[in-house]
C-alpha cells in the first residue's frame, strides 16, 4: 500500500522532525496529564471509590461519558493472564468484558501462540472518568491489552507497577513498525480478538494498522474492526457492544463496511492531524479554557451510582467468586505517574484514545 510518504515528508518537514514524532509517540499510556481534579468534578468523585456498587451490571451513557454498576474486577493472575498497574484500581468492568478477557486470553494460548495477556486498564469501580490515561473507558466495556506477552512465572506487584511498556515503533522514524519487534503472533492475537462478535473496535496506533493491511494473508473479514489512534503502540484497547438488554447503554455508530486500508488509514500519515489550529479573526475574543467536568454533565443515573453501597470487598466482586481473587494487593497511587514518554510535540492535537473521528 503506498501513501506517498516522500510528497508527504516534504510537505511535513524535515524528515528529523517526523523522526522525533515518532518517537514521541513512542508512548505506552498515551493521555494528556492534566492538573489535580477538584474533589468536586467527576474525576475527583469516581477516582475517589474504591469498590463497585451492588446489584446488576448496567452500563450508563457513552464509551467517553458514563459510569455504570454492578462491576466485577478482572482476577489479578489465571493460567493465562496477568493484571498490571494493580496501585491504579481500574481492573474493574462489566462482567461481559472480563469473560473476553479471559476468553482471549485462552484462546490466544491455544491459537495464536501467545503465552498469555498482560492486562492493562479496564476501568475504575463504578467507572467514569479517570484522573489521566483515557477519555473514554467510562462504562466498564473498554481494555487494554499489552503487546508485552505473559511471561512464565507470576510478577510481584512490584513489578507490575515498574514494568515499562515496549512501543511496537521505530523510535527514529514516522509511524514505522519495528520489525525487529513486531512478530506474527501479535498480528495473530490482534486478528483473534476481532473476530469475537461483541467486539466492536479494537484501537491500535495507525503504523500498527498498515502493517496489518499490508502483511495480514488470513482471512481479513474482520480488519476493518482495527481502527487508526495516535498512540496504541505498546497496547491493544478492545472496546465491545453495549450487551444486550443494556437499556441506559448508548452505543457508537457501527464501523464502516471494508477493510479500512483506504484513503481513511492513510490520512493518518500526512501532515493534517499535527497541522497547528487556526489563528483567531482579529479581534476575536481568545476561547474559553475547558472547564473541568462534573458529575452533572454525566447521565442523571451517575450521581446515584456515586451514592450507592459498594460490595463487601474487592474479593466478594471479583469475576470468578472470591475463591479466584488473588492476595495481592498494592499500595493506591495518590497520583498516577506520567509516564517518561508520554510528552508530545506541540505541533497540533495531542493524541488520545477518544475515537473523535471513527
Amino acid at each position: 500500500m503506498a501513501f506517498g510518504f516522500a510528497q508527504a515528508f516534504r510537505t511535513f518537514g524535515k524528515l528529523t522532525l517526523a523522526g522525533a514524532i515518532g518517537a514521541s509517540l513512542a508512548a505506552g499510556d498515551v493521555g494528556a496529564e492534566q492538573k489535580t481534579p477538584s474533589p468536586g468534578s467527576a474525576k475527583g468523585q469516581f477516582g475517589a471509590v474504591s469498590l463497585p456498587t451492588q446489584g446488576s451490571a448496567q452500563p450508563i451513557g457513552f464509551y467517553a461519558k458514563g459510569c455504570m454498576t454492578g462491576a466485577v474486577a478482572l482476577p489479578t493472575d489465571g493460567p493465562t493472564w496477568e493484571a498490571m498497574r494493580l496501585s491504579r484500581n481500574r481492573r474493574w468492568g462489566n462482567p461481559a468484558m472480563i469473560a473476553l478477557l479471559e476468553r482471549l486470553s485462552k484462546d490466544g494460548a491455544k491459537y495464536a501462540g501467545w503465552p498469555g495477556i498482560l492486562v492493562g486498564d479496564i476501568a475504575q469501580p463504578r467507572g467514569g472518568p479517570m484522573f489521566n490515561g483515557h477519555a473514554s473507558h467510562q462504562i466498564g466495556l473498554d481494555a487494554d491489552v499489552w503487546f508485552t506477552p505473559m511471561p512464565a512465572r507470576r510478577m510481584t506487584a512490584e513489578e507490575r507497577e515498574d514494568l515499562p511498556f515496549t512501543t511496537m515503533l521505530q523510535k527514529d522514524k514516522f509511524l514505522t513498525v519495528d520489525p525487529k519487534v513486531w512478530t506474527q503472533s501479535r498480528a495473530r492475537l490482534l486478528m483473534l480478538a476481532a473476530s469475537y462478535p461483541e467486539v466492536e473496535r479494537i484501537f491500535v496506533n495507525p503504523a500498527i494498522k498498515k502493517k496489518m493491511c499490508d502483511t495480514w494473508t488470513g482471512d481479513r473479514t474482520n480488519l476493518g474492526k482495527l481502527r487508526p489512534e495516535y498512540g496504541h503502540d505498546s497496547h491493544f484497547h478492545i472496546r465491545i457492544k453495549c450487551p444486550p438488554g443494556a437499556a441506559g447503554c448508548t452505543p457508537q455508530a457501527p464501523v464502516a463496511a471494508g477493510d479500512g486500508c483506504d484513503k481513511s488509514l492513510a490520512w493518518w500519515f500526512t501532515p493534517a492531524p499535527w497541522a497547528p489550529p487556526k489563528p483567531p479573526k482579529p479581534g476575536a475574543k481568545p476561547p474559553k479554557p475547558p472547564r473541568e467536568m462534573m458529575v452533572s454533565d454525566l447521565p442523571k443515573a451517575c450521581a446515584a451510582v456515586l451514592d450507592a453501597a459498594p460490595v463487601a470487598s474487592m474479593q466478594a466482586a471479583t469475576y470468578g467468586g472470591a475463591s479466584a481473587a488473588s492476595a495481592f494487593t498494592a499500595a493506591p497511587a495518590a497520583e498516577p505517574a506520567a509516564d517518561a514518554e508520554g510528552a508530545l510535540p506541540n505541533l497540533g492535537p495531542v493524541p488520545n484514545d477518544k475515537p473523535a473521528i471513527q
